[in-house]
């Protein structure tokens, strides 16, 4: 007569094996964002790779919270620091690694689009300003007069072809400038969030549902 064993309940996971899988986790996706960035910068093909910077420090936050988020951050740029010197490293982390766990943070609290995609812009614009400030401390150059002076040409150029004289004041070139570079992070961060929602839906880290008209436009529940 074939005995039926009775049913064992299922084993629990031990903090020291849950530790050890959020260190390898960490680690796996820390290495990830660095070696995107390190191919991205010697092999560049275009803004694709790029969408990705803050992708991987992000699910890190979905997966085991605040604490693990920050440390890929720090050991990406630690790791970035030894491979391509501390200059590289402090603009992978600033603003991407910074950004990385701020949309952890917005995902996982569930907040919508528009927040996330604000927020982040926020974080996007200052981390351009702050790597035009360092590298016209490395270069002894102000960075920053380059980019009015172009911003002004193409002010000139745009006022000449719809005839007007006026000629354009140096507060709306600067408002030129930084309108420019806030919407370019907008921009940016949309796609960013557009990527994630179909990456990480099918690694089983969902992301906030995007607006209706997103879901329509890309046919998405």
């Amino acid at each position: 007569m074939t005995s039926i064993s009775p049913k064992q309940p299922p084993q629990k996971v031990s903090p020291r094996r849950t530790t050890t899988l959020v260190m390898v986790e960490t680690a796996f996706l820390a290495s990830t964002a660095s070696l995107i960035w390190l191919i991205n910068y010697y092999f560049p093909i275009g803004p694709l790779l790029r969408i990705f910077f803050p992708i991987p420090i992000a699910l890190v936050y979905l997966r085991w919270g605040n604490r693990a988020s920050w440390m890929s951050a720090i050991v990406s740029g630690l790791l970035l620091s030894v491979l391509m010197g501390p200059t590289r490293s402090i603009v992978f982390l600033m603003p991407y690694g910074l950004m990385g766990v701020q949309l952890g943070v917005c995902w996982r609290r569930g907040a919508p689009w528009l927040f996330s995609i604000l927020t982040g812009a926020i974080l996007g614009a200052f981390g351009l300003f702050f790597r035009f400030w360092l590298f016209s401390i490395l270069l002894g150059e102000d960075l920053w007069t380059f980019v009015i002076t172009q911003i002004t040409e193409l002010a000139e150029w745009i006022f000449l072809k719809l005839g007007l004289l006026a000629i354009p004041s140096f507060e709306l070139i600067q408002v030129l400038a930084v309108s420019t570079i806030f919407l370019n992070s907008l921009l940016y961060l949309f796609t960013v969030h557009l990527v994630a929602l179909l990456v990480l839906d099918r690694l089983g880290n969902p992301i906030p549902r995007p607006p209706q008209w997103v879901q329509a436009l890309l046919d998405y529940d």
